[in-house]
């Protein structure tokens, strides 16, 4: 089942919480990357719930300050200030009663807190995070990147 095609004929009832890492959160929220379009349109409806926690909006307000994504002019308090109007900011996660290990430590906070929080959906791009799909959905939680509307 495709969870962003059940989106659209949900009502205001969430349909279950979301981890999304700090590049599909760039790609919506500075990039307005298409394939983002439907996590947003979730999230932004309440029919996805988006958690996060203080490690995770550190990481991103990183690199919204970056010199990698100066030539976009991000408005980093506008995209700070939709982080924090949308998610809910949980305590860091403690470990997992079962842990998957990020071969990239940096991204162990995400795998982290979706299993925690036993989230249906961990968004992200980055192969190390995607690689645990298999294992993390015999946990109950989906590791996908996004995709638009339109892709096959």
């Amino acid at each position: 089942m495709d969870p962003m095609k059940t989106v659209e004929t949900v009502s205001a009832e969430p349909i279950g919480a979301a981890v999304l890492d700090t590049n599909v959160v760039l790609d919506w929220l500075v990039f307005s990357n298409p394939r983002t379009a439907l996590v947003a349109q979730a999230l932004e409806s309440g029919a996805m719930r988006w958690l996060s926690c203080e490690p995770m909006r550190s990481e991103l307000a990183h690199m919204l300050a970056s010199r990698s994504l100066s030539a976009w002019s991000p408005d980093a308090d506008a995209v700070l200030a939709t982080h924090d109007r949308l998610a809910t900011l949980l305590e860091p996660p403690a470990l997992p009663l079962v842990r998957l290990r990020c071969t990239d430590p940096d991204d162990q906070v995400f795998i982290d807190l979706a299993l925690a929080q036993r989230a249906q959906w961990l968004w992200t791009h980055d192969r190390a995070l995607l690689k645990l799909a298999r294992k993390a959905a015999l946990l109950g939680t989906r590791i996908l990147a996004p995709v638009a509307s339109t892709d096959p």
